[in-house]
């Protein structure tokens, strides 16, 4: 009996393993992957990359031919040292560099196909491939690179690396040696833009030798072209905001209100784009990226969280009247930034008062909006609650937070609420005057050049905004329905309008009443930020951050932007210059403020750069910031005013 137990067992045993072999040749498939067969030589063709299109059709990224020497390390022929250097001087490396290819390829995979030399020039291609037959384990596989038609916004299209291992173990489409967008649209819309890659299978017999496609070519593939995209920027406008802030640092980030299209988006210093393709890309980014100075490579106009400063007090107006803790004629008075008896809080520069809302838009008030900020966070009986309604408004504008957009890069800024100020001092232990600094955009509130041209947009459009967005259009897709979906601020849409009036009187009779454009209503709001920085492990104030945020025209505004030129004194100094040149550049197409535009172009802001370590102080034309603001503001020009106080700042 256990003679037959144990004879069955082997019978059974033996037949579940013909059946399953039986199934595994004949029925499945999927278990034989050509991938792995060494038999079989996978050659992939890459697609041609989408192009690239501004707002008006103008072509900014193209393509070009490109031509990779490919190594197989298992299959590489033996070669002595006269056949290795004159290898090495067609593909103009040194014979370390040939070893140190080789083992890096090999240790990647000895019979996978991986780069050896990528991107061969025309030239280099055609003096190289009469001789790749000499090399076995050699070939030459084309494919395309980058050709931009433009030397401007490298930051807005980004472009082209070689992937990581991270990016290849986490998506099998990709190889070692593919190229990958690595910034800018070219990383947000790689998927729409690389297309699918072809691929053939070819067979090789015992003598490694290619015998023809293996089935065939039935399982061949021809490689899908990427679709092209128009996106929302205005080459035009682009190409002069970087002119403008050209020897200057900041960003400039401009909308259209009435889609959330962004049509300029300007950092500054930039780059000529093309410098990030070729052999020689690796070598040019290091040097941008090392550029711990000037930080090119940085965003300034995505990234960089600054102190809004005063184009942050509209916000504080339209939260006071939504609160019903001020009304529009209500005045303050302002002695130089007392208010509350004799108490100083902060400074202010000369203007009339008392003071009330329109005027305190226009002439930049400091004491005005503190009042109103103290009286909309005490105005219930817990200041952390009374924060936490003030937080919740400011947030609806898109401040504080992402913005949910499809740029590569960005900071979310920060608008602090109750429970920040309970860790920073303690629960119930600090009160309005601790943070009365966030009333004129100076203290914990930080925000980010996109989202100050944001912020402006949804005051335009009388209380609501469109996501700031670069898509335009996909080819043969559509654009994502978040871009066309408004979203509302917590402000009633009456209350906008005394808001936008001051913000238009700041062009006519306030601290911008001397950058009018002749024939466009512009509304607008200056603004200067305290630049602090440490400098031998001690802080140290440096030369004011110049703001402006404004949009135009008045009624059904066609351009919101914010500008933000860092170290540049004030407001109107330098960023009030370029807003309007920028809003007389979209809307006019040309320049009739010649004046504006001849200043700029010829004040650079890159001694202010140096002076951190130079240890210059910061003066215009031998006097101090402070002593300019004082001769400006005399009594001539605000007769009300008293000039005894000695730190005076706009």
């Amino acid at each position: 009996m256990r003679k037959l137990l144990l004879l069955t067992t082997v019978i059974f045993v033996g037949l579940v393993f013909i059946a399953r072999l039986f199934y595994l040749q004949v029925y499945d498939n999927d278990a034989y992957n050509v991938f792995e067969d060494n038999a079989i030589r996978k050659e992939y063709h890459y697609p041609k990359r989408g192009y690239v299109y501004d707002r008006n059709g103008k072509l900014l990224v193209a393509n070009q031919p490109s031509y990779d020497v490919m190594v197989i390390p298992r299959e590489v022929a033996p070669l002595d040292s006269l056949e290795i250097q004159e290898f090495c001087n067609l593909l103009k490396i040194t014979r370390e560099d040939y070893d140190s290819k080789l083992e890096k390829a090999t240790h990647y995979s000895p019979r996978l196909p991986s780069p050896f030399v990528p991107q061969l020039s025309k030239r280099d291609y055609a003096v190289l491939q009469e001789k790749m037959r000499k090399f076995e384990g050699f070939y030459i596989q084309k494919r395309s690179l980058r050709s931009y038609q433009t030397n401007i916004g490298a930051n807005v299209l980004g472009d082209l690396g070689e992937v990581n291992r991270k990016t290849i173990v986490n998506d099998p489409y990709y190889s070692l040696g593919d190229l990958i967008g690595k910034q800018g649209i070219e990383k947000t819309y790689e998927n729409t833009l690389r297309g699918v890659k072809g691929i053939k299978f070819i067979q090789k017999n015992r003598f490694n030798k290619n015998i023809g496609p293996f089935k065939e070519g039935t399982l061949d593939t021809l490689p899908q072209p990427g679709k092209d995209i128009t996106i929302t920027i205005d080459s035009e406008l682009q190409a002069y905001g970087e002119l403008l802030m050209k020897h200057k640092r900041g960003g400039i980030v401009a909308i259209d209100p009435s889609s959330g299209e962004i049509l300029a988006m300007v950092t500054g210093p930039s780059y000529n784009p093309n410098l990030l393709v070729g052999r020689e890309r690796n070598k040019n980014f290091s040097s941008l990226f090392l550029d711990k100075v000037n930080k090119p490579t940085f965003d300034r106009g995505l990234q960089a969280q600054y102190p809004p400063g005063s184009p942050f007090k509209v916000i504080n107006a339209l939260i006071g009247l939504q609160e019903e803790v001020v009304t529009v004629n209500e005045t303050f008075p302002c002695r130089m930034g007392y208010y509350y008896g004799s108490r100083k809080l902060t400074g202010c520069h000369y203007h009339r008062s008392p003071i009330a809302m329109n005027d305190g838009i226009a002439q930049s008030c400091n004491a005005y909006f503190i009042n109103v900020y103290r009286r909309v966070v005490d105005k219930y009986d817990d200041v952390g609650e009374g924060m936490n309604i003030w937080a919740e408004h400011a947030k609806s504008f898109g401040l504080g937070n992402y913005l949910n957009n499809d740029l590569s890069v960005g900071q979310p800024g920060r608008i602090p609420d109750g429970d920040y100020y309970d860790r920073a001092y303690g629960d119930n232990r600090w009160g309005s005057t601790y943070i009365v600094s966030n009333a004129i955009g100076q203290g914990e509130v930080e925000a980010t050049p996109i989202q100050l041209a944001n912020m402006v947009a949804a005051i335009g459009n009388r209380g609501y905004y469109y996501t700031p967005h670069i898509i335009k259009n996909i080819e043969g897709d559509t654009i994502p329905k978040k871009y066309k979906t408004p979203k509302y601020t917590t402000i009633d849409k009456r209350h906008f309008e005394p808001v936008v009036q001051g913000m238009f009187d700041v062009y006519n009779n306030g601290t911008a009443r001397y950058l009018q454009v002749p024939d466009i209503e512009i509304c607008g709001k200056t603004g200067t930020a305290e630049n602090f920085t440490r400098i031998d492990s001690v802080k140290t104030q440096l030369t004011d951050h110049s703001i402006f945020v404004a949009f135009a025209p008045k009624d059904n505004p066609k351009i919101a932007l914010a500008v933000f030129v860092e170290n540049g004194y004030w407001g109107s100094r330098f960023a009030g210059r370029m807003a309007s040149l920028m809003i007389e550049k979209h809307i006019k197409g040309h320049i009739t403020r010649t004046d504006l535009e001849r200043w700029i172009l010829t004040h650079s802001l890159e001694n202010e750069y140096k002076k951190p370590y130079s240890g210059e102080p910061f003066k215009i034309n031998g006097e101090t910031t402070l002593q300019v603001i004082e001769n400006y503001a005399t009594e001539e020009n605000y007769p009300v005013a008293t000039q005894n106080e000695s730190d005076v700042k706009l």
